[in-house]
């Protein structure tokens, strides 16, 4: 007999944009989410006899969101994505668990004259500040904060050799190479009992974001990195070190290529190598050098791409 062994649902892709005023100073800040809300619970009958009874219409899901963002704050989002979890499963009793993620969009505030001003702000459309919130009945509020979309890249201190070399390898072994990546960087926090204990490490969401950013920045900067596995490791471990109510942290980090002109890491009978090796390094130029330490200018590929991910917990 077939059964309804797992489901979930909900409203995807709320857009709210809010604005809190001080009047004391005339300073304004904004702060945009997307949000996605999906419950859990004693739905089954939804899916299997049409039992409508059991649904809070997705609609309504969305007018909750806004509602909730009037009369709490939004910031961090952590809170507000268990503010919003816990209605849910606090107003309906046949709601067991709720899923919410919210990732905050980057306002930057503009500098005009070289002062910051009061109410205009740039937006930065790539880095995303996320929260993953489960939110139970049973279980308290589970917690994950990301950074995603944080795209940086160093034009030298990245290396990478001694890997498996086979009949399948065609990939040269590199000292000095180019490394660009789009950072996703995430860390899990311990269970919080209620919303009230949220409410009580406030002070400790802003503070675990910044440090993450800046460790992830300074390091990989600064690493004199033998591969990207090596580096983001150390990412970890830094970040579980300085924010101790994290129980684990985890990237994803894919490798964006930038290869010389007339070097490829394909098959060399691909139409693409020979395509690229018939521009011979620019030295059909005039004898122009191109390549090794001569490099200057190179080719940013858009696929395939490595992919490297790494989550790292406490002992």
């Amino acid at each position: 007999m077939p059964y309804v062994s797992a489901a979930r649902y909900g409203k995807d892709n709320v857009r709210v944009l809010k604005v809190t005023r001080d009047a004391a100073t005339g300073v304004q800040h904004v702060t945009e989410m997307t949000v996605c809300c999906l419950l859990e619970g004693d739905i089954d009958t939804s899916y299997t006899e049409a039992d409508n009874s059991v649904v809070v219409a997705t609609d309504s899901i969305k007018n909750t969101t806004f509602i909730m963002a009037k009369q709490h704050p939004v910031t961090p989002p952590e809170l507000f994505a268990s503010i919003l979890g816990s209605h849910f499963v606090q107003r309906y009793g046949h709601i067991h668990v709720a899923h919410v993620t919210v990732v905050t969009h980057r306002w930057v505030r503009m500098d005009v004259d070289g002062k910051p001003h009061p109410h205009s702000f740039i937006k930065d459309a790539g880095e995303t500040r996320n929260v993953e919130a489960r939110v139970s009945r049973e279980d308290g509020i589970a917690l994950t904060s990301a950074i995603v979309g944080l795209t940086v890249l160093k034009s030298t201190g990245s290396a990478f050799h001694g890997f498996v070399r086979d009949e399948f390898t065609t990939l040269a072994e590199t000292w000095d190479r180019i490394l660009s990546t789009d950072v996703e960087a995430s860390w899990t926090w311990k269970t919080f009992a209620d919303v009230t204990a949220v409410e009580g490490s406030v002070p400790r969401f802003d503070k675990a974001w910044e440090t993450a950013r800046n460790i992830t920045l300074k390091l990989f900067a600064e690493d004199d990195s033998a591969s990207v596995q090596n580096t983001m490791y150390k990412m970890c471990e830094q970040i579980l070190d300085a924010v101790p109510d994290t129980v684990s942290v985890a990237y994803s980090l894919p490798n964006n290529h930038n290869f010389e002109l007339g070097k490829s890491s394909e098959n060399p009978h691909t139409c693409l190598f020979k395509w690229l090796t018939q521009l011979q390094d620019l030295s059909w130029h005039n004898g122009l050098k191109n390549t090794g330490k001569d490099a200057e200018v190179y080719v940013p590929q858009t696929s395939p791409n490595g992919l490297i991910k790494c989550e790292v917990s406490r002992s």
